[in-house]
């Protein structure tokens, strides 16, 4: 049993479709909201321990040997994508019986403050830290400092340097923008030219620039596909409705918009008051706002990576290092791109937390 502190909230090779559609037909067993923290196991990921990924299933420990102290570290709390991910993260700490204490910097331009609670991190004595990493690189002499101090470090979601940690776990980002690209493409009638502007997010996060990568390499399958420019920036939404307008006064031919959640919600409202109805937008990741304008006819497509599977795994992956028990050192979700077609299939409660889900910043074990 655990009691929970509620507080107000302030991504190897590209894999193919048909890997795509074999996570579509696990979430369709997925979680329901009475047994969230058991009943997703066991999960079909990718083992990408050995460098090479090798379709495996997850499975926890039933429970730690003691009440650890897991300390977490967010980029941010600003969209249900994270929401989700701590969702995981908070339910698998409650089936584990550990402590957990989580923070968010805010933002991507956050760096120093992700920095500095790394070092608070430290210096409250964890037994090992989560951490969804604003940059990688940037937080490479944390890591070193963690290592030196016997502190495991588990890297969530977001992507870091190969081997930078003894354990992470994130999507193949290259895969899952080239997911993105091939749901466009499908949805493209034969001669009919695609003039793209994308809008990957944060420059210098890792992730973006994978998912762009994924995204032009599967686009470019069209010879009438032409990119005509790439905006980065936070991925907020009133960053990425500065970037979008710019964009459409600088490109009046464009018709596609790919970019994050955040990008695609802040399109819609500009799409519209541009009297653009001709254009497409495509999210390169979920969040609840995704799910509701897929549903509505707003965006044409969005892709997934299960963030609540990634939050739980994340837990566990920790316990076993303090524990010095099996691991696996890279754990990737099966990417899948999501449409009119296959949403009705899918089982969101393994992508976004409940609707009715207060964020948790805090779990005490007992």
């Amino acid at each position: 049993m655990t009691s929970t502190t509620r507080l107000s909230p302030n991504r190897f090779r590209p894999i193919r479709s048909a890997l795509g559609l074999a996570a579509l037909a696990l979430a369709t067993t997925a979680m329901t909201p009475a047994a969230a923290d058991t009943s997703w196991f066991p999960m079909k990921v990718y083992d990408a321990s050995s460098g090479t990924p090798k379709p495996a299933e997850y499975t926890p420990l039933p429970k730690a040997e003691k009440p650890y102290k897991l300390c977490v570290l967010f980029p941010h709390m600003k969209d249900s994508f994270w929401v989700a991910v701590a969702y995981g993260i908070v339910k698998q700490a409650e089936a584990m019986n550990v402590n957990m204490n989580l923070y968010e910097a805010g933002g991507y331009e956050n760096l120093p403050k992700q920095l500095s609670q790394f070092d608070d991190c430290m210096a409250s004595g964890p037994d090992a830290i989560i951490v969804g990493a604003i940059s990688g690189a940037g937080l490479s002499k944390k890591f070193e400092e963690a290592k030196v101090k016997g502190v495991p470090v588990v890297g969530v979601t977001n992507p870091l340097p190969p081997n930078a940690l003894p354990a992470a776990n994130y999507v193949d980002f290259v895969a899952m923008g080239e997911v993105t690209g091939e749901g466009l493409l499908a949805q493209t009638k034969p001669g009919d030219k695609l003039n793209i502007v994308t809008f990957p997010g944060p420059a210098g996060s890792g992730w973006a620039e994978s998912f762009n990568e994924g995204f032009k390499k599967a686009v470019a399958k069209n010879a009438n596909a032409k990119i005509l420019a790439e905006k980065f920036g936070d991925s907020g939404v009133a960053v990425q409705l500065q970037l979008i307008q710019d964009a459409l006064q600088a490109n009046p031919s464009m018709n596609v918009i790919w970019g994050t959640a955040p990008t695609a919600e802040a399109a819609i409202g500009a799409v519209a008051e541009a009297g653009r109805s001709d254009l497409k937008i495509v999210s390169s990741y979920e969040n609840q706002a995704m799910l509701d304008a897929l549903n509505r006819g707003d965006i044409l497509a969005f892709a997934t990576q299960y963030p609540v599977g990634e939050g739980a795994i994340a837990i566990d992956q920790a316990v076993r290092l303090i524990e010095k028990k099996p691991v696996m050192s890279l754990v990737q979700p099966v990417a899948a791109v999501i449409d009119k077609t296959t949403v009705p299939k899918l089982q969101m409660d393994l992508v976004l937390a409940p609707a009715s889900w207060t964020p948790v910043y805090s779990v005490k074990a007992k």
